[in-house]
């Protein structure tokens, strides 16, 4: 059974950073697309960010810029840099395996982009 376990998420004001962790378990990792997705209250999940198992991102449009996502396969965890905050970016952040046609969820971390 694969655990996606989220955490870097707080407060922080516009303008500011945060970087978004998620340490999986299980293996295979290094070969499996991760992504980041985001829910804000009353709107559906969106796509946030990918990567690839062999390293090739997206980015949704609104981060572009913003956002950059990684991966340590050594640790088994993928990482999210969000920079230049904006109170839009409010929302509880999911982090995604999809593993073999099967798709894997973390709980989420909450990001609060207030002043």
């Amino acid at each position: 059974q694969v655990q996606l376990v989220e955490s870097g998420g707080g407060l922080v004001q516009p303008g500011g950073s945060l970087r978004l962790s998620c340490a999986a378990s299980g293996s295979p990792f290094s070969i499996h697309t991760m992504g980041w997705y985001r829910q804000a209250p009353g709107k559906e999940r969106e796509l946030v960010a990918g990567i690839t198992g062999s390293g090739t991102t997206t980015y949704a449009d609104s981060v572009k810029g913003r956002f950059n996502i990684s991966r340590d396969n050594a640790k088994n965890t993928v990482y999210l840099q969000m920079n230049s905050l904006k109170p839009e970016d409010t929302a509880v952040y999911y982090c995604k395996q999809s593993r073999y046609g099967v798709d894997f969820w973390g709980k989420g971390t909450l990001v609060t982009v207030s002043s």
